[in-house]
Parts: structure tokens; sequence; C-alpha cells
């Protein structure tokens, strides 16, 4: 299993989408964008998945409490962080700024 420092110690933008399991299936348009995301920015970033409910110990030491989670990491460091939906449009321009 890779440790979340690895995932984030990269010089291309990660995107890591912090999500609960069981809000999956009322939130399926959250999939749907995070493709879109993925499908337009390539491998010039990474889009990553988490589910707070199997990773309570990462989410607790990020403060994660809202479901659906957003951040961006380069380098390590957190650039940005949200909660709540996000359309692929905003997720897209947000990453690319870190491009």
């Amino acid at each position: 299993m890779t440790k979340f420092g690895d995932l984030i110690k990269v010089d291309v933008p990660v995107l890591i989408d912090f999500y609960a399991q069981w809000s999956d299936e009322e939130v399926e348009p959250t999939g749907l964008v995070l493709r879109d995301v993925v499908a337009a920015l390539g491998d010039r970033a990474k889009v990553i998945k988490i589910d707070i409910e199997k990773n309570e110990t990462l989410a607790s030491a990020l403060k994660v409490k809202a479901n659906p989670t957003y951040v961006i990491y380069k380098n390590g460091t957190m650039k940005w962080r949200q909660s709540g939906e996000q359309d692929a449009n905003t997720l897209i321009n947000l990453v690319q700024q870190y491009v």
C-alpha cells in the first residue's frame, strides 16, 4: 500500500477527492466529474479518490469533515482545498494553475 506522503510528493498537481462510499451512489455525478477532469488533464496531473470511512486516521489528521472534500497538492504542499460539490471545469481550471 502506498503511503499518503508518497502520493502527494510529486512534481505534478495531485487532486484528491475525499468521499464517503455510502454517499457516492447519491452523488454519482462526482464520478463523472472526475472522469472529465482526468480526460482533460491526462498525465499532467494525478486524480485520486480516497474513501474517508476506510481511511479514518488520514481523514481525521487532515480534518476532513465534509463530503466531498477536494484538495490539490503539489510537491507535498497543499495548494487548495474546498468542501462541497465542484463542477469539472472548475476543478480543471484549478489544477491547471499548478501544472
